[in-house]
């Protein structure tokens, strides 16, 4: 059920005409698969190239004297590992080291940085950094899969050569374009800020050179298979960033940043749960919240889960003990159904080197 305060994407009429299911997402209504259905779409996306609008995902457009400075406390990794034209991974925490959002920074020159926060932090992000919402103003699209450079070198030979984690800026078709090399499924591809006046006439033309349009289901099937986290579930203000084996984020070098002395303090005292990762014998997709035992004792529980359309078998990540180990065969407690399952090792399928 879509509620009144939901937001629409820019591009709605164009989802529907496409035959979009639409679903609450965010605070926002998108599209959750088109007529092939998600399973469809994410082998799409494995195979040859996809399209997700993902302009439900914020925009915070961060510039001026001490910007530098301002983004180095406030998030967790740190800056000096790149420089402008490149694109970063990384956490906004609180003071207790939880994650209030996972964000892609794209720093864009010297002074000026586009922050994207998940659809529901925009509002929390700019509560915690000096910048100001331009999320209205533009769309992204999000072109994902093995063939996704050769398709939108079909339109611009720009878009493809903005390599992996890099970001560019250029006019096409008149309008000014924001080009970063990142993505959300495990596959190589861009992803296009594009203003809402040059949106439609993009994404028609990805789909009528084949880029196929796929919604928020393959989204979340493709991350999971790549084990990337999903925020309010391997990631949440009550989730630290090594509780959810992304230690690579904290950037330890720096002078301080939010949240560094609880993160400091878990270090020291060890961890009570870490991420891990199961599979399933058979086709049966697992669920968020489900208990893992081992042994009778409960383990863990799912923070993610569902089926495999490449592996084909369930799959979840979840939270748990730290004695679980690679191989070791658990239960999960699903519907009143007891499931054979086993701890694996992480990505479930490596695709982008």
């Amino acid at each position: 059920m879509l509620l009144s305060t939901d937001r629409r994407p820019f591009l709605y009429d164009v989802h529907e005409e496409l035959g979009a299911k639409i679903v609450p997402f965010g605070g926002w209504e998108m599209p959750l698969q088109y007529g092939t259905g998600t399973v469809a779409e994410h082998l799409a996306c494995r195979s040859s190239s996809v399209v997700f609008d993902v302009s439900h995902l914020g925009t915070v457009r961060c510039s001026g004297q001490g910007i530098f400075d301002d983004l180095q406390y406030a998030l967790s990794n740190d800056l000096r590992k790149i420089g402008p034209g490149r694109a970063q991974y990384t956490h906004l925490l609180n003071d207790e080291g939880g994650v209030v959002d996972d964000i892609i920074v794209w720093w864009l020159s010297e002074k000026e940085f586009d922050v994207m926060p998940n659809a529901s932090n925009t509002s929390g992000v700019l509560g915690a950094l000096p910048g100001v919402d331009v999320t209205k103003e533009r769309c992204v699209l999000a072109v994902q899969g093995p063939s996704a450079r050769e398709r939108v070198a079909l339109l611009d030979a720009r878009f493809a050569e903005v390599k992996r984690f890099h970001v560019e800026s250029f006019d096409y078709e008149g309008v000014p374009v924001r080009v970063a090399g990142t993505g959300y499924t495990g596959e190589d591809g861009v992803e296009i800020a594009i203003p809402n006046e040059g949106a439609e006439s993009l994404f028609r033309s990805l789909v009528e050179v084949g880029v196929t349009p796929a919604g928020l289901g393959a989204r979340d099937t493709l991350r999971l298979e790549a084990a990337l986290p999903l925020h309010g579930h391997e990631l949440s203000a009550s989730i630290t960033p090594l509780e959810a084996k992304l230690e690579w984020v904290v950037g330890w070098s720096k002078d301080d940043f939010r949240g560094r002395a609880a993160l400091e303090k878990q270090k020291v005292e060890g961890l009570r749960r870490s991420l891990f990762g199961v599979l399933v014998d058979g086709r049966q997709p697992l669920r968020d919240g489900a208990v893992v035992t081992k042994d009778g004792v409960d383990v863990g529980l799912l923070t993610s889960g569902n089926y495999s359309p490449v592996l084909e078998r369930g799959l979840g990540l979840g939270l748990g003990d730290l004695g679980l180990s690679v191989g070791d065969g658990v239960v999960v407690q699903l519907r009143g159904r007891e499931i054979p399952a086993t701890v694996t090792a992480l990505p479930f399928l490596r695709k982008v080197k």
